[in-house]
């Protein structure tokens, strides 16, 4: 889906998401990992030309100069990212970038959808999918917004923190008693007959926050204690025997946002 000559052809909102979901990976690298922050850092030299940061669709990210063209293939990122690196703390100029990426990867993604004719409800979808992601602001800064009960009760009610790594997500996997990402014992009805059931489906729409997959049944997952997102245990090398010996698990971003501090 990137911009050139090619035609464009229909597509679906999965199609446009998965574009979506590499270039806000490849953003989420160039303003989080630690070598990728020292390498973006370093080519946003003030003294060049205005710069953008473009997310790319294979998860990869570049600092160039913006299109030559009017108007663009594809909408541009915020224009001279590098004028404002010096003139501010490190950690508030990758925030700032960060907001501004946001901004970006929604309006190529809402631009495809335009562009292949997307109805009400195909738009509807692929904004849900991306709303299931943390905004690449919330990966930068490591505070993940809570949601709203109203909006997503299957996150805000029904999957919580686990207070044990295995006794909450790897002995649910050897009992196969649920589809989804581990809960709490004591989330059962006044009745004390488990939700499962009625909320299975809506758990099936969790979306691992380093791949951006859906859960799929027996596979381990693990929580982040600090940003509370979930992650498959595959995505961030975590086994569950290893996940036994963790008082507190940290994601990669919220990891790395603790050493650069």
């Amino acid at each position: 889906m990137e911009g050139g000559g090619a035609a464009y052809n229909p597509r679906t909102p999965e199609e446009v998401f998965r574009d979506f979901r590499g270039r806000r990976a490849g953003l989420v690298k160039a303003l989080t990992a630690d070598a990728d922050v020292e390498k973006f850092y370093q080519l946003c030299d003030p003294e060049k030309e205005n710069l953008c940061l473009y997310g790319l669709p294979n998860e990869t990210w570049e600092v160039n100069l913006p299109a030559e063209e009017v108007p663009p293939e594809l909408p541009e990122p915020a224009l001279g990212i590098n004028f404002a690196r010096d003139g501010m703390d490190e950690k508030d100029w990758l925030s700032l970038v960060a907001v501004h990426s946001d901004a970006w990867v929604l309006a190529v993604a809402f631009y495809f959808g335009a562009r292949f004719g997307f109805d009400k409800e195909a738009r509807k979808r692929l904004f849900t999918m991306i709303n299931n992601l943390p905004t690449i602001y919330e990966a930068v800064t490591g505070t993940v917004k809570k949601q709203s009960r109203e909006k997503t009760p299957n996150l805000s009610s029904k999957i919580s923190k686990p207070t044990s790594k295995v006794s909450s997500c790897a002995s649910q996997l050897q009992t196969n008693a649920s589809k989804a990402p581990p809960r709490h014992k004591d989330l059962l009805d006044e009745s004390g007959e488990d939700e499962e059931g009625e909320d299975e489906d809506e758990h099936g729409n969790t979306l691992c926050g380093a791949c951006g997959d859906n859960y799929v049944g027996d596979e381990f997952w693990i929580c982040c204690d600090v940003c509370q997102q979930w992650f498959h245990g595959k995505c961030v090398k975590i086994t569950p025997a290893r996940a036994e010996h963790i008082k507190q698990y940290k994601c990669p971003s919220c990891s790395n946002k603790r050493a650069r501090v």
